[in-house]
Formats: structure tokens, C-alpha cells, sequence
């Protein structure tokens, strides 16, 4: 299924984690649960809103096929439990006695309201710790504003980063502001957790998922600061000549050797574009091409597409690829998905972990992890949990009996 075997330790076998997160936390839990923590996904009895999210295994909606959902609560038990419910907090307080970590989602003062807040979790078990992951963080003028991934990226600077320049701001795929906001909240919540297994007392983490994504600015801010100049997309387009993306046949390639790179690779593009025959590649030996104000310039960049515009059609993004190793030329192929699932290496290092989907009756791959760990290594130990699949077990240990857990199940507490 993934990296190591089922004997294999878990680096984090012993943890506890109750994740009763949204969508904007529930990869910080999976990545608790593939390394072997025990994690208990806490889903309202209408299940989580990322069971509803597209797209879906097979084109068929259905609370076990999300893609999304499927992928963030690998190696996870899941539960049924109504927070805004008396008797939904009286046992989500009992899961918090057994439990070392709980991830939640909430805008702020909601978990204090239904008397499952750091304080009243702490007063109860001093050694929890408590993760919240919100848009803005639990203080400040915007903590109660809602938001999603669009906004984060939005209100954290990165999308204005993001595209074409002559086109609005393009949003990447896939979330990315909830990815930060959920690595992020796992990195500080492992640090908390390290602490409370030295001190035995626990602490609240507070996460701003705005915050993660300014992280993700880079040297943005300094630019601003040091200079007054406000960073701007380039989306494929050459920053100068030299770079950006071009077509080629079968795809794209992005090449580097203008600009900074122009003293160390200039010269190899250079080359390889005369020896393969490219028409007026020669006028780019011409000194002025060492002026990296030249290559800034309209012309350069209008001249330099010209040439290698042309070139690059001529050829696969392996063939561009390998070549411009060969004569170490920065330049790479800009993947698709089936380029990433094919890839040699990922395939050399078994990245993809095979996951069984029993509504489908399919495997299913997936991504792993992005790390090794020799002797703790990660592992997907079950698929994601079907709606309230682990009610039985989990609230028997607490020691609710069948009769009750129906009970409760009618009356909507699970």
C-alpha cells in the first residue's frame, strides 16, 4: 500500500488526535495518521461539507466518494458527534481525556461557547493540546470574518502573484492556502506536542491560514520594504530575456539561462542553439547580451523568443529536457498530471501508494509522502473512514453500550 511494512514502528504511535477540522485543516490530520497517530475524525452526523465537494470517484456523488475527502483522511477512524449538542460535548470531552491533540476549525469563541475551548479542555486534561486553524487567527479586526481558499490567497498577497500579466490573478488548484494553513498547524502543533511530553502541560496553537500565506510570498515583502517595488506575476512570460516558458511539441518547457543565470549558462544556450541550427541563434553572442539591462528589455526578450521559440517546437520536453542536461542548461518540462503519475523517478522511489476504495471496488493512487524515515517509516494503514464507520468501536471504549449508541443516533447526538 505505501512505504514500509505493517510491523514497521510508527513514528507517532502512541498519539492520540481528535480531528474535528473543515476543509481548511483536514490534511494537518492526515498527516498525523500516516505517521501513525491514532486520529479520530469527529464529523457532524451530516458529515463532513468535504464528503460533498467535487470532484468524485467514478462521477458518483455520494458521501464516501469525494476525491478530496478520500485523500485527507487516509489512516484515519471517523465518528459521528454533534458539537452543538449537550450530550455531543459531554462525550467529545471524554474522547479529550484519552487524547493528546484536537484539531478543529472553528471561528473563534466557537469551541469556548460550547465549553470545549482550550480552557475548559485544559482544566479537564492539562496536557491537551488544542489546534485551532482559522482564516485570520483568534485575535485581531478580521478573526470573524469568513473566508475560504480563494480569500486566503487573496487577503495573503499570493494571488496577485499568481497568472498571466496582461490577464486578472489566476487561482492555483488544489487549495494551496488550506495545504499551508494544515502543514503549518501540523509543524506547530508537533512542536506543542513536544512540549507537553516534557512539561506535561499543554497550550493552545493558533493558526492564521492569512499568515501561512504570506509565509509563502517569499522575498515579496522584502522587495517592497527595501526597494518600494511591488513584486508582479509574470505567469510563463519572460522576466527577461532568456527565461519563461515556451511550447514545444508535445507540451512546455521553462528555460532559465537569462537574466541572473545569464553568467553561468548564457553562454551553453547559446551554443546549443547554433550547433541545432536555430536561425539567427549566432547574433546572441554579440557582447551586449551580458547587460542583464539588455536582456530586461523589450527587444531582447521579442529577439531571444524568436530564436528559441522556433527551436523548442522542434522537439518533446524529454528530448529539450535531457539535451539541456547534457549541456547544463537550466531548463525543465512543465508536467501534467499524467507526466507526474509516469515519472521515473517518483515511480524509482515509490512516491504513489495504492488505496483501496471499496464503494468502487478500485484502487485508487495517490500521493505519499514527501520524506523517509528509515526507521519509523510512513505508512497509509487504512482508507478513509466511511460516514460514522468507527461509532461502535470508539464510543464502546469510552464504554457506551449498543442500546445507547442507537439511542443517541436517533435523538441526532451521533
Amino acid at each position: 500500500m505505501s512505504e514500509g511494512t505493517a510491523a514497521s514502528p510508527a513514528a507517532l504511535e502512541g498519539i492520540r488526535v481528535l480531528d474535528a477540522a473543515g476543509p481548511m485543516g483536514a490534511y494537518c490530520g492526515k498527516l498525523f495518521a500516516d505517521m501513525g497517530a491514532d486520529v479520530i475524525l469527529v464529523e457532524p452526523p451530516a458529515g463532513s461539507t468535504l464528503r460533498r465537494e467535487p470532484p468524485f470517484i467514478g462521477d458518483v456523488e455520494q458521501p464516501e466518494s469525494g476525491i478530496a475527502f478520500t485523500y485527507c483522511n487516509t489512516s484515519e477512524r471517523g465518528i459521528t458527534l454533534n458539537l452543538d449538542e449537550a450530550r455531543g460535548q459531554a462525550l467529545f470531552l471524554k474522547l479529550c481525556a484519552t487524547a493528546h491533540l484536537v484539531i478543529e476549525t472553528e471561528k473563534p469563541g466557537v469551541m469556548a461557547r460550547r465549553g470545549l475551548g482550550y480552557a475548559q479542555l485544559a482544566a479537564a486534561t492539562p496536557a491537551i493540546v488544542l489546534t485551532s486553524i482559522t482564516p485570520f487567527g483568534q485575535t485581531g479586526p478580521y478573526a470573524d470574518f469568513e473566508s475560504e481558499d480563494l480569500v486566503g490567497l487573496a487577503m495573503g498577497g499570493l494571488l496577485n502573484m499568481m497568472g498571466d500579466p496582461d490577464i486578472a490573478p489566476t487561482r492555483a488548484g488544489g487549495n494551496q492556502a488550506y495545504a499551508m494553513a494544515s502543514m503549518f498547524g501540523a509543524v506547530a502543533s508537533m512542536l506543542a506536542l513536544l512540549e507537553a511530553q516534557q512539561s506535561g502541560a499543554g497550550q493552545h496553537v493558533d493558526v492564521s491560514m492569512q499568515e501561512c500565506v504570506v509565509m509563502a510570498l517569499e522575498n515579496a515583502a522584502q522587495f517592497y520594504d527595501l526597494e518600494g517595488t511591488v513584486r508582479r506575476r509574470f505567469g510563463g512570460a519572460q522576466r527577461q530575456a532568456g527565461t519563461g516558458t515556451f511550447a514545444c511539441k508535445d507540451g512546455y518547457v521553462y528555460i532559465f539561462a537569462g537574466g541572473m543565470a545569464a553568467v553561468r549558462f548564457w553562454g551553453n544556450a547559446v551554443r546549443w542553439l547554433i550547433d541545432g541550427g536555430a536561425p539567427g541563434a549566432e547574433q546572441l553572442e554579440d557582447p551586449r547580451w551580458s547587460d542583464i539591462g539588455f536582456l530586461d528589455s523589450a527587444e531582447a526578450k521579442q529577439i531571444f523568443s524568436g530564436i528559441f521559440g522556433p527551436f523548442a517546437l522542434r522537439y518533446t520536453k524529454a528530448e529539450l529536457y535531457y539535451e539541456g542536461q547534457r549541456r547544463r542548461v537550466p531548463i525543465c518540462p512543465v508536467s501534467t498530471a499524467a507526466d507526474i503519475a509516469g515519472n521515473r523517478q517518483l515511480q524509482h522511489r515509490g512516491f504513489f501508494a495504492q488505496v483501496m476504495h471499496a464503494p468502487s471496488n478500485r484502487a485508487l493512487t495517490m500521493p505519499g509522502a514527501p520524506y523517509r524515515l528509515s526507521e519509523t517509516p510512513w505508512r497509509i494503514r487504512r482508507p478513509a473512514p466511511r460516514l460514522g464507520e468507527h461509532n461502535a468501536e470508539i464510543y464502546g471504549e469510552l464504554g457506551v453500550e449498543a442500546r445507547e449508541l442507537r439511542a443517541l443516533a436517533r435523538q441526532g447526538v451521533i
